[in-house]
């Protein structure tokens, strides 16, 4: 088995003990982070009904003018916090659960967490 696919499964174990404990409710979303190579990916989910409240991610048209050169760092991931936090707060909500899908809380993921929060968003 490759050093690759052993990290992808202990990845996915975690994913699935977070999501356990971790759940999304209209009054609050869960916040789920999903990061590539090149790019971030952030959805709020209502787990309850099954609906994606909104969504944001560098492949984003309206994002790709504001990030400048490579989307695979932290810079390109604190503008996709920012835009989630500004869509979440124009469609009514205030207060997210976050999943971090498995990632450590470092380097992207907690720049789009930290960006989320700056734009508003009680996490």
């Amino acid at each position: 088995m490759s050093k690759t696919s052993q990290r992808l499964q202990r990845r996915v174990k975690r994913q699935h003990r977070i999501r356990r404990h971790v759940a999304g409710s209209s009054a609050r979303p869960r916040l789920s982070v999903f990061r590539s190579a090149k790019h971030i990916y952030a959805q709020a989910i209502d787990d309850a009904a099954g609906v994606t409240l909104a969504a944001a991610s560098t492949v984003d048209k309206a994002l790709r003018g504001g990030i400048d050169g490579y989307t695979g760092n932290r810079n390109a991931a604190a503008q996709v916090g920012r835009a989630i936090a500004e869509r979440l707060l124009k469609a009514g909500v205030e207060a997210v659960v976050f999943d971090r899908g498995g990632n450590r809380y470092h380097g992207r993921v907690k720049a789009l967490a930290d960006a989320a929060r700056e734009g508003g968003l009680k996490f």
